[in-house]
């Protein structure tokens, strides 16, 4: 059995749902020194800001990268001398959850991850405020009968999340036509995010974070990484930094993600906080995998039982 730790992207977090990660002081401290390199106060965010407050793009991308990177502390517990890594086979993170990956795989320092997803967040939101787009999630359907009705709209596949679900975004009124008359057996249903991330319309992003990307030390990966673009391994650093700044105006092809880990024999799967989103997607995507969602610090044991797992199983195919 080999184990994918995953980070999750926007629209995950939810209101107080670093409450259980304060309550520990070394995951607070990590938090407290995360903040910091941000410039803003995560804690308050992840404990009694509203949901409209974190769902602004710019504190949303900041706290849930920062959240998954206490959870991946966490789960790996370096300092034990357990070796909790060497029992994975990887990481991957879908949209902004990539800067995390970056990290954990140290391609970017925890810091220098931090500056660049709050830069990211700012781009994102101010691009967004420059016309009234959005996304919505169109499940079922035909996707190619799918992808000419957008066409014809003027609207743009944004993530393709697998298991027969597409995000798609651009103009408020094209969404809505969408919406009133979709394609044969699709539902489609609106999201409550302020832009049409990963299209055209984030272009001006691009240009914003390529400047900030060139100021960052960049290192080649010392942990398998996948990325969104279309599923590979990426080797290079700096190929994979230059990724994460594309990637802002680009699909996200999750689907070719979970295709790559099946290819390469992975049987489980861990998300980090604030997970949820993508054990759901792996249910339809790489049925009857085992998965986890570290939601609170209570679900680090089933995490490691999972690894633990994953290594008895190698050392019986072994033998």
């Amino acid at each position: 059995m080999s184990v994918v730790i995953v980070a999750p992207g926007q629209g995950s977090q939810t209101p107080g749902f670093l409450e259980p990660w304060l309550a520990v002081p070394r995951f607070a401290d990590h938090l407290g020194a995360l903040s910091e390199a941000a410039g803003i106060d995560l804690a308050a965010h992840g404990t009694v800001s509203d949901a409209d407050t974190i769902r602004d793009t710019a504190v949303a991308q900041p706290l849930i990268v920062a959240a998954s990177l206490v959870a991946l502390s966490a789960v790996l517990d370096e300092g034990s001398g357990s070796g909790w890594k060497s029992k994975t086979a990887g990481i991957a993170g879908h949209s902004v959850g990539e800067i995390a990956a970056a990290a954990g795989a140290g391609i970017l320092s925890e810091h220098d991850a931090m500056t660049l997803v709050t830069a990211r967040g700012n781009a994102m939101a101010a691009a967004a405020a420059q016309l009234a787009t959005g996304m919505s999630a169109v499940i079922g359907g035909d996707q190619d009968e799918l992808l000419a009705t957008l066409e014809a709209l003027g609207l743009q596949p944004a993530n393709f999340n697998g298991g027969g679900q597409i995000v798609v975004a651009g103009e408020l009124p094209a969404l809505a036509a969408l919406q009133a008359n979709p394609p044969p057996g699709a539902r489609v249903i609106p999201l409550q995010v302020a832009g049409a991330f990963h299209t055209r319309f984030m272009q001006p992003a691009v240009e914003t974070l390529r400047a900030v990307a060139s100021s960052l030390t960049v290192n080649d990966p010392h942990w398998t990484i996948w990325t969104n673009k279309d599923g590979s391994i990426v080797t290079s650093g700096t190929a994979f930094v230059d990724l994460l700044v594309g990637q802002v105006a680009s699909p996200v092809r999750w689907d070719l993600n979970m295709e790559a880990f099946a290819a390469a024999g992975i049987t489980g799967l861990i998300e980090l906080a604030p997970a949820g989103a993508l054990v759901g997607l792996a249910k339809r995507g790489l049925k009857g995998i085992p998965s986890v969602a570290v939601k609170t610090p209570d679900d680090i044991a089933a995490a490691h039982e999972l690894l633990d797992a994953a290594q008895d199983a190698e050392m019986e195919v072994s033998e």
